[in-house]
């Protein structure tokens, strides 16, 4: 298959990030306010749920392009190697999401604490209140606390995307195929050896199942993430472990488990739906038979 170059990759992975993280805002709030050790209700319960959007709008477009770019480029230059297609695509992934980390978890900090009431709930508050630490903490206290929670959302992202995407990729394979095998077969006329590339519908409905599932696994990890970047001081991931278990108990790990799956199902679909559409748009794919040459970002 041919990959997308790198300025087509860039602005497609901004657009769908955008339009995802705009789309599912509130269910992303609820989300979060399940999670917080405040609990819910206390948290906001079903009020504000656009609380934090502004950072969501600074931070999706660069996060989203930073990882598509990084996937796209890094999954081309390994083609030739001797890894297999998912192990390709698992090491391409994660190194997308390190990237797009990068600036996802700044922004990330401060939505959560928007979202979860802290602040008076408005992001711009949330930022002036960690960059107000500056006269205590100084420059490396301040870039500590806009990373707070780095580790565990890497540790969440990478497990997150090992799974996602070689199966969003897989079915994509297997679509590409049976479109070639329909073809081979003279149901629309064409060469077995040839197969246009997947509709953006396609796609969406590939993204969205790979997504649900990778979402229930990793959702321990997410609670985690969303307990380390709520926290009033700083605590290990340890700790944050050992609390729960000794409060509350292994259900807590799976706290707003349906809100999850839920709104990464629909935003796999719309995410990895728009990132395809937009590709197929400026690369004119989907209308003619698809050879597998490489192409050079």
């Amino acid at each position: 298959m041919t990959s997308p170059t790198f300025q087509t990759a860039l602005l497609a992975g901004a657009l769908a990030g955008t339009t995802v993280d705009l789309t599912l805002f509130p269910l992303d709030t609820l989300k979060t306010r399940l999670q917080s050790s405040s609990g819910f209700f206390a948290s906001g319960g079903f009020r504000g749920i656009y609380r934090g959007v502004g950072s969501c709008l600074v931070g999706s477009a660069p996060g989203a392009a930073f990882f598509f770019s990084t996937y796209e480029f890094t999954k081309l230059n390994l083609s030739s190697s001797l890894l297999s297609e998912p192990k390709t695509h698992m090491l391409a992934a994660s190194l997308g999401e390190i990237a797009a980390c990068a600036v996802r978890v700044p922004t990330e900090v401060v939505k959560q604490r928007a979202q979860a009431g802290q602040f008076g709930g408005s992001s711009l508050n949330s930022l002036l209140a960690i960059l107000g630490k500056y006269k205590s903490v100084g420059v490396r206290g301040v870039w500590a606390e806009l990373y707070r929670g780095w580790g565990i959302t890497v540790m969440r992202e990478v497990p997150f995307t090992v799974i996602q995407f070689p199966i969003w990729e897989g079915l994509k394979k297997w679509g590409r195929q049976r479109k070639a095998k329909n073809e081979g077969n003279g149901l629309f006329g064409g060469d077995i050896k040839g197969g246009k590339e997947v509709s953006a519908g396609e796609s969406a409905l590939y993204g969205s199942l790979a997504g649900g599932f990778a979402a229930a696994v990793t959702t321990p990890l997410d609670v985690l993430k969303t307990r380390v970047m709520l926290s009033a001081e700083k605590q290990g991931v340890m700790g944050i472990v050992k609390g729960i278990l000794k409060e509350n108990g292994v259900r807590t790990f799976f706290a707003g488990i349906g809100p999850r799956v839920m709104w990464i199902s629909i935003g796999g679909a719309i995410f990895l739906g728009s990132y395809q559409w937009v590709v197929n748009s400026l690369e004119g794919r989907g209308k003619g038979d698809v050879k597998g040459e490489d192409r050079v970002l």
